[in-house]
């Protein structure tokens, strides 16, 4: 919970940067309860259907990855979100968090796949899948509502299979 103050000042000094890309409710209000947030956020971590994490660097909240829908069993699966603070993107503190959180989810929570779905029009997003190395799997026809329109997404993912040496590994040495 403290850090909901820091992830709202974030948010709404970079309305902009963020409103293309941040899922919103077509039935609900257009202002966003960043407190209510982090708690469902909590409530998630609790009932073990997601993780949430704050992104640092050098020491300073930048952004925030969330692991959900976590399942375990025969589908042994997750799907990754991310944002990052204007002022710090494309210095490769994402790719580096995206890294880490899936060798955590393939490592020590033992899931199998792990998928991030981006809007086509997301260059940002898309430079992170393409230096992990996720593979396209196809395209989600309006998969989630985003400012004011159900958006379309690609599908990207990757197995414990691919990375047996770690997500992380592999990155550092390309």
């Amino acid at each position: 919970m403290r850090d909901w103050k820091q992830i709202e000042a974030i948010q709404l000094a970079n309305r902009d940067w963020f409103r293309k890309w941040e899922a919103t409710n077509p039935d609900g209000p257009a202002n966003f309860d960043y407190r209510a947030s982090v708690r469902n956020s909590i409530r998630q971590l609790n009932d073990e259907s997601a993780i949430p994490l704050v992104i640092e660097y050098r020491g300073k909240l930048v952004g925030q990855l969330t692991i959900s829908n976590i399942l375990h069993g025969s589908v042994s699966s997750a799907f990754i979100g991310y944002w990052i603070s204007p002022e710090v993107a494309g210095k490769g503190i994402t790719p580096l968090a995206v890294a880490m959180a899936c060798d955590y989810m393939f490592q020590v929570v033992n899931l199998h796949r792990i998928e991030i779905d981006i809007r086509p029009e997301n260059a940002a997003s898309l430079r992170v899948v393409e230096k992990l190395g996720f593979r396209f799997e196809g395209t989600k026809k309006g998969f989630i509502h985003i400012n004011n329109d159900w958006r379309d997404h690609s599908v990207f993912a990757l197995t414990r299979d691919e990375v047996a040496g770690g997500l992380l590994n592999r990155y550092l040495k390309h």
